[in-house]
C-alpha cells in the first residue's frame, strides 16, 4: 500500500503549510506564532481536545477513536535554528538569522497530514495523542514536556517520531532496533594565564599554549582511554584566544561536544577531562576551570515497536525500500526523553539529494510529506484497528 489516497487528495495543502511554517521560523521554547498555525488547523480538522502552553507553547491534541483502546503519541517537532538562509527561494524564511535548516517545519507537516486524514477516518480503536514540540534543537522541549507529565496526563502508552534524512533515497524509511542516535554532552574550558608583550613571553603564563596542549592531550580519551569498539566521539569546535598578533592574552577558551552510547563511557569521559584539564593547566602555571554540561541522552527505540514500526513503513514505501537495522549514528535527538518515558520509535525518512542537515541552503522536500503522514496514519490503524 503506498500514500493513502486522502492524503494524497490534500497533498497541495500540505505544501502550502509548510512553506507557510519555513517563512515564519521560531526558536527554542518560544514558537507561538508556528503553534498557533498548528491549533488553527487541528481546530479545521475538528480534532476532539487541544491543550496549549505545554513546555511554553508546546501543543497536545487528542482524536478519539471507535471504542476503547491505549493511547498512542505521535511526534513532531516545530523549532528552527539560528542560521541564514541561503536557498533564494520564493518562500525562504522571512526572519533574519533564523531559518528551518533541520525540516522541522516539514516534520510538523506531517502530523497535521495524519490529523487531518485520522479525524476524518477514525478508523481506528483508543485514542491518539498529536505532540507539537519545541525546542527539539536547544532546550530539550522533549524533556520539557515529559517532566510537565504529557504522558501520564494523556495517558501516552507507546510514542513513535520521524526526522527527514537529506541523501536518502526520497521516500524510504530506516531505523534501528536498540540504540539510533547518541547521548550528547558540551564542554566549556576557561584558562586564566598571565598575559603580556609577545617578544617577552618569559614574563608571561602563556594561556594559548596551554589551551593548545589540552586541546591535543583531550584526543587522546578516545585514542588510549577506551575500547576501540565502543563508540565514542569528542570533538573541539571552538578555540579562542587573542586579538592581535604581538600580545600573549590572559585568557583562552575551548569548546566542544562528547556523543556516547554508555553511561559507562561518558563518566570516564568526564573523570578524564578533568584529569587532562587540571595537570595541564598545572603544567604551564596556568588555572583552567571545566564546566561540563551533560545533554540529551541516548535515543534509544524499543526492538519490538521498531520493528513493528519498520513493517507499516514497508506497507508505504515498499517491501525494498525500508531498512530496519541500519546501525546507530553521533548524531543526537531529545526524543530520547519521551522514549524514555515509554517505549517506542524513532525512524528516518529519505529526502532525497539536496544540502544536508543544519546547512543554509537546505530545503524540505515537501514530495515526502504525504508518505510521512501515511505513515503515521497507517502506524495509528495498525496498532488500534477498529472493531
Amino acid at each position: 500500500m503506498p500514500v493513502v489516497n486522502r492524503i494524497a487528495d490534500f497533498a497541495a495543502d500540505m505544501t502550502e503549510w509548510r512553506r507557510h511554517l519555513h517563512q515564519i521560523p521560531e526558536l527554542g521554547l518560544d514558537c507561538p506564532e508556528t503553534a498557533g498555525f498548528v491549533v488553527e488547523r487541528l481546530r479545521d480538522f475538528g480534532v476532539d481536545e487541544i491543550h496549549e502552553g505545554i513546555a511554553r507553547t508546546g501543543v497536545v491534541a487528542i482524536i478519539e477513536g471507535q471504542g476503547a483502546g491505549p493511547t498512542i503519541g505521535l511526534r513532531a517537532d516545530m523549532d528552527a535554528l539560528p542560521i541564514v538562509e541561503a536557498t533564494g527561494l520564493p518562500h525562504a524564511s522571512q526572519r533574519p538569522g533564523r531559518m528551518h535548516a533541520c525540516g522541522h517545519d516539514g516534520h510538523t507537516t506531517m502530523l497535521l497530514g495524519a490529523a487531518r486524514y485520522l479525524a476524518e477516518t477514525r478508523n481506528f480503536a483508543g485514542r491518539v495523542a498529536l505532540i507539537f514540540q519545541p525546542a527539539e534543537e536547544n532546550g530539550g522541549g522533549a524533556g520539557v514536556m515529559v517532566e510537565e507529565g504529557v504522558m501520564d496526563r494523556f495517558d501516552i502508552a507507546e510514542v513513535y517520531a520521524l526526522h527527514n534524512a537529506p541523501g536518502f533515497d526520497a521516500g524510504a524509511f530506516y531505523t534501528n532496533p536498540g540504540p539510533i542516535m547518541a547521548a550528547v554532552d558540551t564542554f566549556h574550558i576557561h584558562v586564566r594565564g598571565v598575559g603580556g608583550h609577545g617578544a617577552l613571553p618569559q614574563d608571561t603564563r602563556d594561556p594559548v599554549i596551554a589551551a593548545v596542549s589540552i586541546a591535543q592531550a583531550i584526543q587522546t580519551i578516545v585514542s588510549r582511554n577506551h575500547y576501540a569498539l565502543d563508540d565514542l566521539v569528542i570533538s573541539i569546535t571552538q578555540i579562542h584566544a587573542g586579538t592581535v598578533d604581538n600580545v600573549i592574552p590572559d585568557t583562552a577558551y575551548l569548546n566542544g561536544t562528547v556523543r556516547t552510547f554508555d553511561p559507562a563511557v561518558q563518566q570516564m569521559v568526564m573523570a578524564r577531562m578533568q584529569q587532562i584539564v587540571a595537570g595541564q593547566a598545572a603544567s604551564f602555571g596556568v588555572e583552567a576551570e571545566l564546566d561540563y554540561e551533560v545533554g540529551y541522552p541516548a535515543t534509544v527505540n524499543d526492538p519490538d515497536r521498531a520493528g513493528f514500526a519498520a513493517s507499516v513503513a514497508r506497507e508505504v514505501a515498499g517491501e525494498g525500500r525500508v531498512l530496519a537495522e541500519a546501525g546507530r549514528e553521533m548524531g543526537a535527538e531529545d526524543f530520547s526523553y519521551m522514549l524514555q518515558a515509554r517505549p517506542g520509535a524513532y525512524l528516518f525518512l529519505g529526502q532525497g539529494a539536496g544540502a544536508g542537515l543544519h546547512h543554509p541552503g537546505y530545503d524540505f522536500n515537501d514530495e515526502i510529506a504525504p508518505i510521512g503522514a501515511s505513515f503515521f496514519a497507517r502506524l495509528v490503524e495498525t496498532a488500534q484497528p477498529a472493531a
